[in-house]
């Protein structure tokens, strides 16, 4: 008998396969230590730093941004922190000490199993300061000297080859990390360095040099972060701890006061997805410890004082306008001071608010003319803004303080 015809039988359907997760954002901060906010993409007429101007095209870019403070131990503590530098443990001294006790950001990073990476080019940030807190990996530049008044160090290529070989690890490629790194170079003294342009005579010009010198270093940093197979979901920041003086009210190089060239920072973001743009609404570093949790999708502590600029960067209107507070503690090398900045004015406290100054730093951006008596309506109101936004700065009197500055009688500090 003939065989039976055999019905073909259709293939069973294919697995369904779950898309992949999202990659998880990875953040790298570069500081620049000491620079200023008029670089050449603001208007300065030199061309001092052309890596970073061709950066902050494709970065949104804040050109009122503040700085914490107006010196490295104060504004990166509070930036580590996420406080103001007023509000943390630490000695009393110039060169303050951030105990072990007193939180940084890092830590909480770690324990949401970020990976945490720094490296780093003064004797300042050697376990001096505290800062290694929560890092994982976190080093030095070998062969540092020491002297505390000033940073005879040239550190921008050693720095640049650490940061590469932390940032080059493969474990990368699988982890999500933050990394942090300070480059040194534009702090005085200003050195001279081969085969950078001459801008002239003078300590602004040998500062413009060592400004190129280090815009190169961190042009080649950029470089290797875009050649890596992390870098299309990694955000880059980069800004500066404080600015520097060049005879701005009697001034040179900086800390001690927050007139605008110590405090007026840049601050450039070039986050995956997000267009470039410019935003002129004053923003503190207060608010980058927030914006970098929210970047890594870690929940930000309770304690912390700013608020993320991801609502900033994504939008397309004016950012909403928001009180910045600058704060220089009593040290034993200066007094306190404080500042306020709303829209065009700033407003300066002296000392433990005995005294103060107004000016309108748009109009008047070397804060010549204090306003105190021209404006006395917007004076009043100003000071008592003032007075009612820095009762939620909870002061804390350091340690070692028997040589504070302006020290009050029968007070501890």
């Amino acid at each position: 008998a003939p065989a039976a015809a055999v019905t073909p039988t259709a293939p069973p359907p294919a697995p369904e396969v779950a898309p992949p997760p999202p990659l998880k954002t990875n953040v790298i901060v570069i500081t620049i230590d000491s620079l200023r906010a008029d670089m050449p993409w603001a208007g300065y007429p030199h061309n001092i730093a052309p890596r970073l101007s061709a950066f902050e095209k494709t970065a949104v870019s804040y050109t009122r941004a503040y700085a914490l403070s107006s010196y490295t131990a104060m504004s990166m503590g509070g930036y580590l922190a996420g406080r103001y530098p007023g509000e943390l443990k630490r000695s009393g001294y110039f060169f303050s000490a951030y105990p072990a006790e007193e939180q940084l950001f890092p830590e909480l990073l770690t324990q949401a199993g970020v990976f945490t990476m720094a490296a780093h080019a003064h004797f300042y940030f050697e376990k001096k300061a505290g800062f290694q807190q929560g890092f994982a990996d976190y080093r030095m530049v070998a062969g540092l000297s020491v002297d505390h008044t000033t940073d005879k160090n040239i550190t921008s290529p050693r720095q640049l080859a650490l940061a590469k070989t932390m940032l080059g690890a493969k474990a990368n490629q699988n982890r999500q990390f933050f990394a942090w790194f300070h480059f040194m170079d534009p702090h005085d003294l200003y050195m001279h360095h081969d085969n950078i342009p001459s801008f002239g005579k003078g300590q602004r010009a040998r500062y413009d040099g060592e400004v190129y010198f280090t815009d190169q270093h961190v042009g080649e940093l950029i470089d290797f972060i875009d050649s890596q197979p992390w870098s299309d979901h990694t955000a880059v920041i980069v800004s500066a701890d404080h600015g520097e003086a060049f005879g701005e009210h009697h001034m040179t190089r900086h800390a001690f006061e927050l007139w605008e060239p110590l405090v007026h920072v840049p601050l450039m973001l070039r986050i995956p997805g997000v267009s470039p743009r410019r935003i002129d609404t004053p923003r503190s570093h207060i608010d980058l410890a927030p914006t970098i949790f929210e970047l890594l999708a870690v929940a930000p502590p309770a304690n912390f004082q700013g608020t993320s600029l991801l609502a900033d960067v994504s939008g397309e209107g004016p950012a909403p306008a928001r009180d910045v507070i600058i704060d220089l503690p009593r040290t034993s090398d200066n007094f306190r001071r404080r500042a306020l900045v709303v829209g065009d004015y700033k407003l300066i406290a002296f000392g433990d608010d005995f005294r103060y100054e107004l000016y309108n730093v748009v109009k008047d951006p070397k804060e010549r003319i204090d306003l105190r008596r021209r404006e006395k309506e917007r004076y009043q109101q100003l000071k008592k803004r003032y007075l009612e936004r820095v009762k939620h700065i909870k002061d804390i009197c350091p340690k070692m303080r028997h040589k504070l500055k302006g020290k009050r009688p029968n007070k501890a500090c």
